[in-house]
């Protein structure tokens, strides 16, 4: 079973850490595959927000965990205690795979982890972090950075897109679907989004494009263009990437194109169909194009990732019996 160690101390945030515990702590209704045990890593009862946390285990258990978790540091002026430094240093260095959450990444800079690296943090604090770490490469305007052993995101939100990214690195993106849906969020942000956006991905009837966005998904095995899409808006396909940047952070074109993606993804892991077919569906043309695309965008082929995942299918509940 993959253990997830959170790595707790006084100080840390109560938010960023309850979200991981529960991305972590239970599988999605329905999903029957090897789900993750979690662990709690401290020294002793420590102070999170405003409340007092017994840890299972002292921070030797990090280096027992496949996956280790830096909820966010709350005072970024103040050095994170060399303890919890020392210990995410010596789980990475005994093979974990390190993540932090907002400024959790402070930890990881202290830790040397970043040095080297592209990471970011919660936007407010990431001029103090590349000020303090001048060795990190501190990028203010994306939502989470996977380097592959260490990650980190932005805040709040992003903290929860990098714990759905590391589900779905481990279970595939169906699960990790799932797991959004009974977290009741969206299902998926490349971690290339802007941290800053105006709203999130608006629901239908508030929002200029709220009615756009079904209708694409909908479609998504036609040659929609920037022109069609701001036809259906009914505005200019100026205005419709004005607005697409303020609410997605980032084009339509991209976004379309990181949903067909997404929707390979689920078609690889759930169904027998063919590259060629998938491509159709996906509105790719072709397995050629939909090779292309999917490479770069998933850093491996369809095949492999449907080798990859296809063991890991959902399998459904067994009816209740009386």
């Amino acid at each position: 079973m993959h253990t997830v160690a959170l790595a707790v101390t006084d100080g840390m945030l109560h938010f960023e850490l309850s979200l991981a515990s529960e991305v972590f702590g239970a599988p999605p209704a329905g999903v029957d595959v090897p789900w993750y045990s979690v662990a709690v890593c401290g020294p002793r009862a420590v102070r999170v927000g405003r409340f007092l946390l017994e840890p299972d285990h002292g921070f030797d258990g990090l280096t027992r965990a496949h996956t280790v978790i830096v909820p966010g540091w709350a005072d970024v002026d103040q050095d994170p205690p060399a303890a919890l430094v020392d210990a995410v240093r010596a789980a990475h260095e005994a093979g974990a795979r390190v993540a932090s959450l907002c400024t959790g990444a402070f930890v990881l800079a202290a830790a040397g982890l970043l040095d080297g690296r592209r990471a970011t943090t919660h936007w407010a604090h990431t001029r103090v972090l590349a000020a303090r770490y001048p060795r990190v490469k501190v990028d203010p305007d994306v939502l989470y950075v996977d380097n592959g052993s260490v990650l980190t995101s932005a805040g709040k939100a992003a903290a929860m897109d990098l714990c759905l990214h590391l589900v779905r690195l481990d279970h595939g993106s169906s699960i990790a679907n799932a797991a959004a849906r009974r977290l009741v969020v969206p299902p998926h942000r490349d971690g290339g989004q802007a941290q800053f956006v105006t709203t999130p991905v608006p629901a239908p009837g508030n929002h200029p494009l709220g009615e756009l966005f079904p209708w694409v998904i909908e479609r998504l095995d036609r040659p929609l263009t920037v022109e069609d899409l701001a036809r259906q808006a009914n505005m200019s396909s100026r205005n419709l990437g004005r607005h697409f940047r303020s609410a997605t952070g980032t084009t339509p074109l991209q976004w379309l194109l990181t949903q067909r993606i997404r929707h390979a993804q689920e078609l690889l892991e759930t169904t027998d169909d063919g590259i060629d077919s998938i491509a159709a569906a996906t509105g790719m043309g072709t397995a050629t194009t939909l090779r292309r695309h999917f490479n770069r965008t998933v850093g491996v082929p369809p095949d492999t990732y449907r080798r990859t995942f296809r063991a890991q299918r959902p399998t459904p509940a067994a009816p209740a019996t009386t």
